[in-house]
């Protein structure tokens, strides 16, 4: 599903990413760890397309991220650390998903109903004005409406109390076989029952990887 070959970014003469080589395979459920500035959330975000290499390459399903982003974009759903400051209704966030990703208002709202968020009792709320862990919630339950090929969540729990993390992980344990899954985390106890491959970096480079 992902090729990565010699993938290097640097930012101000340093090497974040530094020549990474990696093959990720349909189905993969992999915990990418590594202490902060390791890069983590540089190698998601070039997946993503929000990073033009300096070298190497990266291919989705065949796809360059940032030549192709909208047909990558289309088989992604994302969960960022930090939720955006959007400024827009939950009502309006709806409507925008829903036209972007052909999903419905009604399957997020049951999504955000079993992480115990109530949507309809905020729908003319400007999303940055709600709460850290119901932004997180919002997020989560439209990247789970969408039902995406490959699912990237990085640190998709940082905002949530303990009852709804373990909300969000029994809701991920209905994923099918068939999706592929990264999380960036730092809790490797709450996702070891999710994964089947731990990728360990550090300073730009994957030290560990492994078949668990």
């Amino acid at each position: 599903m992902i090729a990565i070959k010699e993938a290097t970014k640097r930012f101000l003469d340093t090497n974040v990413l530094d020549h990474i080589t990696l093959t990720i395979k349909r189905g993969d459920k992999i915990a990418l760890m590594g202490p902060n500035g390791a890069g983590k959330t540089t190698l998601v975000r070039t997946i993503l397309g929000f990073y033009h290499l300096d070298m190497g390459e990266v291919r989705v399903e065949g796809f360059d991220p940032v030549k192709n982003r909208v047909e990558v974009l289309k088989r992604t759903s994302f969960i960022p650390q930090t939720p955006p400051p959007i400024k827009l209704s939950l009502n309006e966030l709806m409507e925008y998903v829903s036209k972007s990703s052909h999903i419905t208002p009604k399957s997020i709202m049951q999504e955000a109903s079993r992480m115990d968020l109530d949507i309809s009792k905020h729908l003319a709320k400007p999303f940055f004005k709600l709460s850290g862990g119901m932004k997180q919630k919002m997020l989560i339950a439209i990247a789970l409406a969408k039902r995406s090929d490959l699912l990237i969540f990085d640190e998709p729990t940082a905002n949530l109390d303990p009852k709804a993390r373990e909300k969000f992980y029994a809701l991920l344990q209905e994923m099918p076989d068939s999706a592929t899954t990264i999380y960036v985390t730092h809790r490797i106890e709450e996702v070891e029952p999710l994964v089947n491959r731990k990728i360990y970096m550090d300073l730009g480079k994957v030290i560990e990887d492994e078949r668990v």
